[in-house]
């Protein structure tokens, strides 16, 4: 087999080999590339699609992506919310708690909390990445460390070499194999549902700028405007039962979705009437890493610190993710693997403690009504959530960065 090294940098300098084109992976392309270093992004799919639905963008990622350049790309199609983390309750819709957002986010945090769609974000990231760093329908199947870095091979047959690998290849990352103790993921019992309604079919409630979570016995539903307020976006949990698949493509039906959730508020079935084919998959688990590098080769993302998206932070610490090792090879490039290091004792506290509470929700948000449910909503009304989340909207991963490194 023929080595081919199709990266684009000099010969003089570090090649850096990105697996994996997701928010993450291009999170980590801009940031190097606003640092001056040059990289290879590989991303099995043949081309950046929509893929994903709906997320939620809080200040500790928006103010990255100003840094990248392109903040008006993401803006343009963002929805700035008013009202965050409208906790409701499941039959009747009694607001539990909310954050009232509008005016005090920013003058909190320095930047407001978004929602958008997957592809409206991940294009404002890829606008800080140069079109020549793209390697499309390249799958690696492999990757081979040696002392100076790594051989890759692809499903098509062709090896790529690299002095650093960053694993941006998600919660099946062939990295992830190499850097630590493979293992299978583990099913959590759990699936989501996925839907999307246009704005004109959407009850007037679900149209406001608020992230809206209702929560009940064994399920619990999140809504937010998304693609400039022209749709509503719906991610329902639920029993997982003898469902296994976590393939995003996998669809449901609207009865099955509703059949979830039976007996719940009238407005909140009314919505999902009016949702088109809904998608399911399963909810992996993984227990949080204690090392995400080995020698030239590093973790981001989903591969380094998958988690339940009931903290609605994994697209926000994928990019903390990229910023941050962008950061630390760029001032410590002639020696990537202390670089490398760095990175991981800068990120994976923070990371883990998200995972460990984003776990925490599972059970939190689905208990059946009695004591411990009347116990977590009066919690739930206790005090301000907004100042009670500064030490995560607070967050800068570059100045982190740096802080660690005097």
């Amino acid at each position: 087999m023929t080595l081919t090294t199709d990266n684009t940098t000099g010969p003089h300098e570090m090649r850096i080999a990105i697996l994996g084109g997701g928010i993450g992976g291009l999170a980590a392309a801009a940031f190097l590339n606003r640092a001056g270093l040059q990289a290879t992004v590989y991303e099995q799919a043949p081309e950046l699609g929509e893929v994903g639905a709906g997320l939620v963008v809080s200040p500790n990622a928006v103010r990255l992506i100003r840094r990248l350049g392109h903040i008006d790309t993401f803006l343009d199609k963002a929805v700035p919310l008013e009202v965050g983390w409208e906790f409701r309750r499941w039959d009747n819709g009694k607001v539990l708690s909310a954050e009232q957002l509008t005016g005090r986010c920013e003058e909190l945090y320095g930047e407001r909390t978004y929602v958008a769609h997957r592809a409206d974000l991940l294009e404002a990231v890829k606008a800080a990445v140069p079109e020549q760093w793209l390697r499309l329908g390249k799958r690696c199947v492999k990757v081979n460390p040696h002392d100076g870095g790594a051989v890759l091979s692809f499903d098509d047959g062709t090896t790529a070499d690299a002095d650093i690998v960053i694993g941006a290849d998600g919660v099946h990352s062939v990295v992830r194999s190499v850097v630590a103790t493979p293992g299978p993921a583990e099913y959590s019992g759990m699936c989501a549902f996925r839907a999307i309604v246009p704005a004109e079919a959407a009850p007037e409630f679900a149209r406001r700028k608020a992230q809206t979570l209702w929560i009940g016995p064994d399920h619990h539903l999140v809504h937010y405007p998304i693609s400039g307020g022209r749709a509503v976006n719906i991610v329902a949990f639920a029993p997982a039962g003898d469902f296994t698949d976590e393939s995003w493509s996998t669809k449901a039906t609207v009865d099955e979705l509703l059949a979830e959730f039976d007996g719940w508020d009238p407005r909140l079935t009314e919505l999902i009437k009016a949702a088109g084919t809904p998608g399911r998959w399963a909810l992996l688990d993984r227990a949080p890493l204690t090392r995400w590098s080995r020698g030239r080769l590093t973790l981001l993302g989903d591969a380094a610190h998958p988690m339940f998206p009931f903290f609605a932070q994994g697209a926000a610490q994928a990019i903390e993710d990229g910023a941050a090792l962008a950061q630390c090879l760029a001032d410590d490039l002639g020696n990537p693997e202390r670089a490398l290091e760095t990175y991981e004792r800068v990120r994976i506290e923070r990371t883990t403690k998200i995972q460990q509470l984003s776990h925490a929700r599972k059970d939190i948000n689905h208990l059946p009504d009695g004591p411990a449910q009347l116990k977590r909503d009066a919690g739930l009304a206790e005090g301000d959530p907004l100042l009670r989340n500064g030490w995560l909207y607070g967050h800068d991963a570059e100045l982190a960065v740096k802080e660690a490194m005097v």
